[in-house]
């Protein structure tokens, strides 16, 4: 008889209305073609060419980390984050602009970006793109068209190469562009000239790490994306806001939502895991922009992730060597962590098996919203006949201890190193491709695909 399915996969399954427990999925093809219970299932497994049996386990859409930066140190690449991803159950990753080598900003960047991608991938991935500070907008059109997912920009000139801070007037402008587009553009909001004096006051200090967190104070985050959300709203852009840091930013983003504004926002694992009374222990591994807040913060944004007033959580991975993080003054190290491989462990571990949060939380703030917000909703965030086969199995009984020397990145250290974990990730399928299996890395390059995104105006 021939097969099918290519392959059956059992467990409680974390559908969009709930979880299905004691069902199934049936894959065909790389998408999945049926969700059913054990009647359903066992009519099923004769037709099947593999059957995975994790009863007990969740088996939940596959996440997509909308914040990752594969290149913005050239020792990772797509190949090194891609399996970090895969061991981390990340099956869709939204790689950043801001490469070592430029930034890609016109399309010819973006097609030779797009092959390296398929040639070198295990885990599937969009792609977004930025504009040039000198002529933003000639590129915009062709760039949406080609289907990048949307367009990321900082108010902060992090570095005036690769990484450049746009004004205001540009931003303007470029959002009523952008808008035409349909696509979203997402913003690093802080304020520039409140950070350079800041840094000022504090560049003295640098042997103490907390120096950071008072160099870039919560204002400078504040000013920024009330400007921002204020142009959002003038345009009728799509606007995310990224990696945002206390509870202050997401209230502020609901009352423009309130006139209108169509604004998303986003916190990350760090901010919902550590707090700037880390800093001490941590150095400069705990150096991020915009950085570390209290543990005050850290409390309320679980709040506001369980009532749906964060759109989604996202890893924001810069996985630098260990070199650019060892100087003793917190302000000559390159900022930034490794974290596409932790974000689905930790948010489980620390939000669902601690309660903070449902398993449908996790899945509506991992993969659901963020595929939605980036234009891959038509194909990824949920388990749903017709949907890519992203999928990934998690068993909640596992009690484990984070080992940076575990991981896959190509950092070689961890934020993370030592914390106790509940719940771990077992097994991973890009589009019906097992890549993950028990510990080790069974993909290959190029199973992985670019993702085309589909936007609406």
């Amino acid at each position: 008889m021939s097969t099918h399915y290519d392959a059956v996969i059992y467990g409680n399954i974390v559908l969009p209305e709930g979880v299905a427990y004691d069902s199934a999925i049936a894959v065909k093809d790389g998408t999945v073609v049926a969700v059913g219970g054990k009647k359903e299932a066992a009519e099923w497994e004769g037709q099947a060419e593999r059957t995975y049996r994790a009863e007990g386990s969740y088996v939940l859409p596959g996440a997509v980390d909308a914040h990752v930066h594969c290149y913005s140190s050239l020792d990772e690449g797509f190949e090194t984050a891609s399996r970090s991803a895969a061991a981390g159950g990340v099956t869709t990753i939204i790689e950043m602009p801001y490469d070592a080598t430029g930034m890609v900003c016109t399309l010819d960047m973006f097609e030779e970006k797009k092959e390296r991608l398929n040639r070198e991938s295990l885990v599937d991935m969009a792609m977004l793109v930025t504009i040039h500070k000198q002529d933003g907008y000639e590129h915009i059109r062709a760039l949406a068209n080609a289907g990048a997912c949307g367009f990321k920009v900082s108010m902060f000139n992090t570095d005036s190469f690769r990484f450049p801070r746009i004004d205001d007037g540009q931003l303007l402008d470029s959002f009523a562009v952008i808008a035409e587009t349909g696509c979203p553009v997402g913003v690093h909001a802080e304020n520039d000239e409140i950070v350079r004096r800041y840094i000022g006051k504090y560049e003295n200090e640098g042997h103490d790490p907390k120096s950071h967190v008072r160099s870039r104070p919560k204002v400078s985050e504040s000013v920024a994306a009330l400007t921002v959300m204020e142009l959002a709203y003038e345009t009728g852009v799509k606007l995310h806001l990224y990696h945002c840091t206390y509870p202050r930013i997401f209230q502020l983003a609901d009352y423009f939502r309130s006139l209108g504004a169509r604004v998303t926002a986003e916190t990350c694992t760090h901010y919902l895991t550590l707090s700037e009374d880390d800093m001490p222990r941590l150095g400069a591994k705990g150096k991020i922009n915009p950085p570390l807040r209290t543990k005050e913060d850290v409390d309320g944004l679980w709040e506001l992730a369980k009532t749906g007033t964060i759109d989604m959580i996202t890893s924001d991975h810069a996985p630098w060597l260990i070199e650019r993080k060892s100087n003793p003054d917190i302000f000559k190290n390159s900022s930034g962590a490794p974290g596409v491989e932790h974000l689905l462990p930790i948010i489980y571990s620390e939000g669902v098996a601690k309660g903070r949060l449902a398993i449908n939380d996790l899945v509506r703030l991992l993969a659901q919203r963020p595929a939605d917000t980036f234009g891959l909703g038509h194909r990824k965030g949920r388990i749903s006949a017709g949907y890519d086969a992203d999928i990934v199995i998690l068993d909640p009984a596992v009690a484990w201890t984070m080992d940076e020397k575990d991981l896959h990145s190509s950092a070689g250290w961890s934020a993370y190193h030592g914390m106790g974990m509940q719940g771990k990730v077992t097994h991973t399928f890009v589009r019906g491709k097992l890549v993950y299996e028990n510990g080790a890395i069974v993909g290959q390059p190029g199973d992985g695909q670019f993702v085309k995104a589909e936007h609406s105006k």
